[in-house]
């Protein structure tokens, strides 16, 4: 993460974050996987306390976890038992490996300048026909949480304006109303791609 406040949120509450009370997103992991073959290779961008991974691991999938913070990760190993790599979105270097990419909730710390070369790492990252799930809190203007946390803030049309200038076919996006970490009403963007 390029934001420093953002950075250092994850650092200072990494234990808390990752332990707390939070619904998985059962139906739109099932929906992911349901479009993936059997045992498919997914890469998950920010896996926070990893919890996603662990689900998409009893499924019989190979996961390769990532999240940014140090922190974090080994949060997230203590649960999978086993490593987690710590990456920043703009190391992603991988060319074809993977046939599911899981964002869920983390590419909405993004800078928006950095956001269309961010989608197109992953898109290079992904296998031809593989396919790209993540969610966005929706909004007009970037800004900051009152945690001090960065967001991108897209809209659908500027979200789906930037997938296609990367490469991604496919494109679909729904909204729906929710809540974060901070427990506020929030707008999301839920979107899915193929390559």
């Amino acid at each position: 993460m390029s934001d420093q406040a953002t950075s250092s949120f994850y650092i200072d509450n990494a234990a808390t974050y990752a332990t707390r009370d939070r619904t998985l997103p059962v139906n739109r992991l099932d929906a992911f996987l349901s479009a993936l073959p059997k045992g498919a290779a997914i890469l998950e961008l920010g896996c926070g306390g990893g919890q996603d991974s662990a689900y998409m691991l009893s499924k019989g999938f190979a996961v390769t976890a990532t999240d940014g913070s140090e922190q974090l990760a080994k949060q997230a190993e203590t649960l999978l038992q086993r490593p987690v790599k710590v990456m920043q979105f703009q190391e992603l270097q991988d060319e074809n490996i993977f046939d599911g990419i899981w964002a869920e909730a983390s590419l909405l710390h993004v800078p928006r300048t950095q956001l269309p070369d961010i989608l197109h790492r992953i898109h290079r990252a992904a296998k031809p026909g593989g396919m790209f799930h993540a969610t966005f809190k929706a909004g007009d203007a970037e800004g900051h949480d009152e945690f001090g946390r960065y967001y991108n803030y897209p809209s659908a049309a500027l979200l789906s304006a930037m997938l296609g200038k990367s490469g991604w076919r496919n494109v679909v996006t729904t909204e729906r109303d929710g809540s974060g970490y901070d427990r506020k009403p929030t707008r999301w963007l839920i979107m899915r791609a193929q390559k």
